[in-house]
């Protein structure tokens, strides 16, 4: 079937375009051991931009989208994050991104497979109609839309659902890792039981914790912790202005404090950071794209000892000497996605959250007319906002 939509190409001088697509419906398998099904048509009603989008428009300038295409393609309709239509069900629904031949789509192995709508080898939200896996059109809280009409608040909230969900998953990693990694230590200390040990190990890794840059994910991350452990303490660290919305938000939402990144080295960002935390980081959150994070934690010395870094950036390489790294025993981990409960959970938390407050609207007119356009000047230029939007079909919103 042929809609219109943008889409990802690997074009150094027009990496994404919109126009015509030919979409395709082939069966696809939620989880390993369920049947394959053919999915169901859906029409996109909000869609959200995420800087996986960016990344992927920049791979597909260098050529290197290749591998992302779904099968037989030579293009990806891009977007994964928003809120569609289900006609034959008249209801809408927030689509279940990742799945696969995989009993765990968060950390499959080597002989299983998955796929991510708008990501990786299956089309996206970026288009007026697409086809889903009817198990992964997950439903939206009691009430909300169930007039035809979804109020625009609610939709602009349910744009974060994808990456919300990451840090649900992401709070779970850190909880069990950490439980993991400390619980002996604490079992010596406190002369206490395995179990009573786990506990006390799960509750300390947030006891001090940094997160690394201000985008959404972080500040999601942070109100997860806060909402979960209310005595953690939490600094924020990026170079915006301290009365910047990104820093506001990030002091209003997970309660935190901020310390902006003027510093000329990493030793005087750890030290700066290290007086407002109160001591060295129990956990470390990467979240900004920049080699710089891992300096700061790890070279310079912020990250504690027996601390975790959890590394959350797409792109920096990680150094690390290892004699100390031995000796102060620090865990890094790196693990990224979210399985269904994960997001089922976030939805019920953005319908009462106030995150809308993030999300600025572009036009779609002005969107299509110049999709790469959009993209470097607009949405992610330079003091762009936290999160842009874009309202697909008007017909399902209520203004």
């Amino acid at each position: 079937m042929k809609v219109k939509g943008t889409y990802f190409q690997n074009d150094p001088h027009r990496p994404i375009v919109y126009g015509d697509v030919e979409i395709e419906n082939p069966p696809r398998r939620r989880l390993r051991g369920e049947e394959e099904k053919k999915g169901i048509l859906a029409k996109t009603v909000i869609a959200g931009f995420c800087g996986t989008d960016y990344t992927l428009m920049k791979m597909g300038q260098a050529g290197e989208l290749t591998e992302k295409f779904p099968a037989g393609q030579k293009r990806l309709v891009n977007g994964h994050e928003g809120v569609v239509y289900v006609p034959s069900e008249n209801r809408f629904a927030i689509v279940l991104i990742r799945g696969g031949d995989s009993y765990d789509p968060t950390r499959y192995t080597e002989e299983e497979s998955y796929f991510e709508y708008g990501c990786d080898k299956a089309d996206g939200l970026f288009s007026d109609e697409n086809y889903y896996h009817p198990d992964m059109l997950l439903r939206l809280p009691e009430g909300i839309g169930e007039d035809g009409k979804l109020p625009l608040a609610y939709a602009k909230r349910f744009v974060f659902s994808d990456p919300y969900a990451c840090m649900i998953f992401q709070l779970e990693r850190m909880e069990d890792l950490g439980a993991a990694h400390n619980f002996r230590v604490v079992m010596a200390r406190e002369k206490c039981s395995v179990g009573e040990a786990y506990e006390i190990a799960r509750k300390e890794t947030f006891d001090r914790v940094v997160i690394f840059g201000l985008g959404t994910t972080g500040l999601f991350l942070g109100d997860q912790i806060r909402r979960h452990y209310p005595k953690a303490r939490i600094v924020f660290v990026a170079r915006s202005e301290a009365d910047s919305e990104k820093a506001r938000l990030a002091r209003k939402w997970a309660g935190a404090e901020y310390v902006r990144n003027i510093y000329d080295t990493p030793e005087q960002t750890a030290q700066a950071i290290r007086e407002t935390l109160g001591g060295r980081a129990t956990a470390f959150v990467g979240t900004s794209g920049s080699a710089v994070e891992a300096e700061v934690a790890l070279d310079a010395g912020l990250l504690g000892n027996n601390g975790i870094y959890n590394s959350f950036s797409l792109g920096p390489r990680l150094g690390l000497n290892t004699m100390p790294f031995g000796f102060q025993n620090h865990l890094i981990f790196s693990s990224i996605n979210f399985r269904q409960a994960h997001m089922e959970e976030a939805i019920r938390i953005l319908a009462d959250s106030p995150f809308d407050e993030m999300v600025r609207m572009i036009d779609k007119e002005e969107f299509i007319k110049d999709p790469y356009g959009a993209y470097v000047n607009r949405i992610y230029a330079k003091g762009a906002p936290l999160k842009t939007a874009v309202v697909w079909n008007p017909e399902y919103i209520k203004f």
